[in-house]
């Protein structure tokens, strides 16, 4: 239901609140949450558009997340790359549907405020804050990885 640029971009803001406000590069984010450089610039473009995150030129530049984790729903990060597809009217222009949807349009409106509902209330820092689960016997890895801190 999601696409793989708004999946890219939950990484990307993830990976970002790991770093704690350190300017990350973009090439750093990609090469850590597995994404084409380019395409990551993009969607960090997208999401510094959206006051998601913000960016500095230059030799010490980079993005940064510009909300505060605690704050900054998955939805939010989800509607600044791509909005939910939202089901208010017949889309099929059925006139007899004037009003109302038909049984399949309520019930694919309904699975996207099934998704709203749940994106609304995830945080990044509940994503943070999430222990691993083992999934079929296997550990999972802990994606993305913590930045590594500039030494000095």
């Amino acid at each position: 239901m999601l696409s793989k640029t708004t999946e890219y971009a939950l990484r990307a803001v993830i990976y970002l609140a790991k770093a704690e406000g350190d300017n990350t590069t973009s090439q750093s984010i990609a090469s850590a949450t597995f994404v084409p450089v380019g395409y990551m610039s993009k969607v960090l473009n997208t999401l510094a558009r959206a006051n998601v995150v913000t960016s500095r030129r230059g030799p010490s530049g980079g993005f940064i997340l510009a909300v505060d984790p605690k704050k900054l729903t998955m939805l939010h990060v989800v509607e600044a790359v791509e909005p939910l597809p939202r089901i208010t009217t017949c889309p099929l222009d059925i006139a007899e549907h004037d009003g109302a949807l038909c049984p399949l349009h309520a019930v694919l409106a309904e699975l996207v405020d099934g998704v709203d509902v749940k994106l609304r209330s995830t945080t990044i820092a509940d994503l943070l804050e999430e222990q691993i689960q083992p999934l079929g016997g296997f550990t999972r890895c802990d994606f993305p990885p913590s930045p590594q801190k500039p030494e000095g």
